[in-house]
């Protein structure tokens, strides 16, 4: 079994938000196709499917993004999972908008989704998909600000036609 994680903050006040890049992202992995179930034991949302004939949990931790650990860990612990089949989605400041990165292992940078994952499950050893958030705007910003600001229009249409559909297909090639 594999685990997805979307990270993102819960609340409509946060929909289309840089923060909320890995939940946009699992929404469109999922391609509407299930229902998102709510885990009152995991305060997650959680839906199962198949991906490259494997199965799938995905979930949306609903802890906001510096308690994102908490969750992972739930579902880790309840499906004894090898951390080596989590994938996180998270938003990337550092990135340049329409850019992902794909790595097994390495630090938070920062990310403090990451750091709480980091902490809880007590390993860096799961995959990570970044999503790239930054713009022109982030030089006027302040990070905080910018991570928690809407997309623009522009913005969401490069998310939806470019990036998601890559970050799909990267993560048809970490399942394989």
């Amino acid at each position: 079994m594999w685990l997805i994680v979307g990270l993102g903050n819960p609340s409509t006040q946060y929909t289309k938000t840089r923060h909320n890049a890995g939940f946009m992202a699992v929404d469109f992995l999922l391609e509407k196709e299930v229902r998102w179930k709510k885990s009152t034991k995991g305060d997650l949302l959680y839906a199962r499917t198949e991906i490259s004939g494997q199965e799938v949990e995905i979930i949306k931790p609903q802890t906001f993004m510096n308690n994102s650990g908490l969750a992972v860990n739930y579902v880790v612990k309840k499906h004894r999972l090898d951390t080596t089949n989590i994938i996180v989605i998270s938003d990337e400041l550092d990135l340049p908008l329409g850019t992902i990165r794909v790595k097994l292992g390495g630090s938070s940078a920062g990310h403090n989704g990451i750091n709480s994952i980091l902490e809880k499950i007590g390993t860096d050893n799961f995959w990570r998909v970044r999503i790239g958030i930054s713009n022109e705007k982030r030089e006027i910003m302040a990070a905080d600000k910018f991570v928690l600001s809407k997309f623009s229009q522009e913005e969401l249409t490069v998310l939806k036609e470019k990036i998601l559909p890559e970050i799909k297909g990267e993560v048809n090639k970490i399942i394989k």
